[in-house]
């Protein structure tokens, strides 16, 4: 692969945008981060975007390539159709600042206001707790999240309907999911699950799975699950029935 691509990218702040096409030089091996940097040095050197490790792990460079959010850094050109102009804009979820960067810094807001993690005692006099090598496993899977908050910007309750301070989004039902199913923990979240963070509003349309980088399955083995826990608290007559004659 070599010649010439040409890339469409948005340009411009919230007071007005525009695309704008370049083209650039590729060679064999070249992903889209490598194109805008090299769009940057050699003709819009103003142009305002991130990244970071260039390696998939920081989540830095989250945009959406052709209306996909996706990592620029893990998009390859030969992946892509470029008989035609290849579209690169910010993500859509978040207020935009300039060009390919957006203010994500209601995400870190939300994570604060998550209770934190809550040890039961230990269960040793030497203070350690025992604990199955399968309870450690199961969440190990959303630990691998490096919050680029693509999940984030393709969920449709955050992108289209804007219940930002309804729903705290599909990145951190994953945090809460790893905290709540975790085999040390003991703090009790599933009324904030219910209101504040408005686990509800998901209607499992698994668009978050689809574009996770790191592969974590977010519907099905992090919200689903927490869902499931909301119901027979607040929603099973029969589960409420037994806890009654429990207590």
């Amino acid at each position: 692969m070599s010649g010439k691509a040409a890339f469409k990218i948005l340009r411009g702040t919230s007071q007005g945008v525009e695309f704008e096409q370049y083209e650039t030089p590729i060679s064999e091996g070249m992903v889209v981060l490598d194109a805008v940097r090299q769009i940057q040095a050699d003709q819009i050197p103003d142009l305002a975007c991130r990244w970071n490790c260039k390696a998939g792990k920081c989540g830095s460079c989250s945009a959406e390539i052709n209306g996909i959010p996706r990592l620029m850094c893990m998009t390859r050109l030969a992946d892509l159709p470029l008989e035609k102009p290849v579209s690169v804009e910010p993500m859509k979820a978040f207020p935009l600042i300039k060009d390919l960067t957006t203010d994500v810094s209601w995400n870190f807001h939300v994570k604060k206001k998550i209770k934190p993690f809550k040890p039961r005692p230990p269960d040793a006099s030497d203070g350690t707790w025992r604990i199955w090598q399968e309870d450690i496993d199961r969440v190990q899977e959303f630990r691998k999240c490096i919050e680029c908050f693509l999940c984030q910007d393709v969920c449709h309750v955050l992108r289209e309907h804007r219940l930002q301070s309804e729903f705290i989004g599909p990145r951190f039902l994953v945090h809460v999911a790893g905290l709540e199913m975790h085999p040390l923990d003991i703090e009790d979240r599933l009324e904030e699950l219910k209101t504040a963070y408005g686990v509800g509003y998901c209607n499992i349309t698994k668009c978050c799975t689809k574009v996770c980088p790191e592969e974590i399955t977010i519907t099905d083995n992090a919200i689903i699950p927490l869902k499931e826990r909301v119901v027979d608290r607040f929603y099973d007559p029969l589960a409420n029935l037994l806890r009654k004659f429990k207590k």
